[in-house]
């Protein structure tokens, strides 16, 4: 039976500008199963979940659970849970680390200022290398499960990084898809061979834009914008780009894009939609999935 993910890639569908958009990562560790809607079908308070997406609604702040990669039996409750803040615009981001006993406590904080990129100062500011986070939620997609959990065992087998399976990326139709941090670059179609060369890239402060999502720190046709940059420079650092887009006219922008050393582009970018029909999520009905096309990129 054909999958999501394979019917994408059957049809070639391009990963540039595909990234969920999210300006800061809120994200919780809670053990145990995940439900489709994992903030209130897990072992999380199902009324601490509901707020917390409530909270985050409309500042910017997208929240998720983590795990560490194995076995997710059904036992006993997690006791104290680890906490990740990250927020991802280029050139502002920064990650912040700590632990609470109950994630009520979480409620707290002022979501406005975390999804502005004040972090307010929540925990510490986490000092290792890398953060994967691999998308795993089968409740949510199988292919998630089926390819990204493997992929997960296997990075963190490997320990060249720090690895931690999450509930929910965006795109499971490019599947198994990947989240770094510190810079918030999300990657898909990935192997363990071509995991761990975006996570040592990382680490040396580069990105990869063969597997590129795009960075969550930008709206889609900012993303595309950049992509389409670094394919024409050959440029891979990381936060040396910064975008600003402006609508020009009815799905369609024009997106400025400069450079740190003083060179700029002005990129034009279209919505279109793919076809033929393919499922955005295995089981769903097919559709026409919405991407981002780049028309050209003119030195200014």
């Amino acid at each position: 039976m054909s999958t999501c993910a394979s019917a994408s890639r059957e049809l070639s569908e391009p990963l540039a500008a595909t990234a969920a958009v999210a300006s800061t990562w809120l994200l919780i560790e809670q053990d145990g199963p995940w439900g489709a809607k994992a903030l209130g079908e897990s072992h999380l308070d199902r009324a601490t979940g509901r707020a917390l997406d409530a909270a985050a609604a409309g500042t910017g702040v997208r929240v998720g659970l983590i795990r560490r990669p194995g076995r997710h039996a059904d036992c006993l409750p997690t006791t104290r849970h680890e906490v990740i803040v990250a927020h991802t615009v280029p050139g502002r981001g920064w990650v912040r680390r700590a632990q609470v006993t109950d994630p009520a406590e979480l409620l707290e904080l002022d979501f406005t200022a975390l999804g502005s990129g004040d972090h307010t100062g929540f925990g510490t500011e986490h000092v290792g290398g890398p953060v994967a986070l691999v998308c795993t939620n089968g409740r949510r997609d199988r292919c998630c499960a089926l390819q990204g959990r493997p992929l997960a065992a296997e990075l963190a087998a490997a320990a060249h990084s720090e690895v931690w399976e999450v509930t929910h990326l965006g795109g499971h139709r490019f599947a198994p898809t990947m989240l770094v941090l510190p810079y918030g670059y999300a990657y898909g179609r990935l192997t363990p061979v071509t995991a761990k060369e975006v996570l040592a890239a990382t680490a040396a402060g580069r990105m990869v834009p063969e597997w590129s999502r795009g960075c969550s720190g930008w709206e889609r046709p900012g993303q595309a914008a950049e992509h389409a940059v670094r394919l024409a420079t050959g440029e891979t650092a990381v936060d040396v780009l910064t975008v600003a887009q402006r609508p020009d006219g009815e799905g369609r922008w024009l997106v400025g894009v400069l450079h740190q050393d003083g060179r700029a582009w002005e990129v034009d970018v279209i919505e279109a939609f793919s076809s033929p029909p393919r499922p955005e999520s295995c089981g769903k009905a097919p559709v026409t999935p919405s991407r981002m096309d780049v028309l050209s990129v003119r030195g200014v």
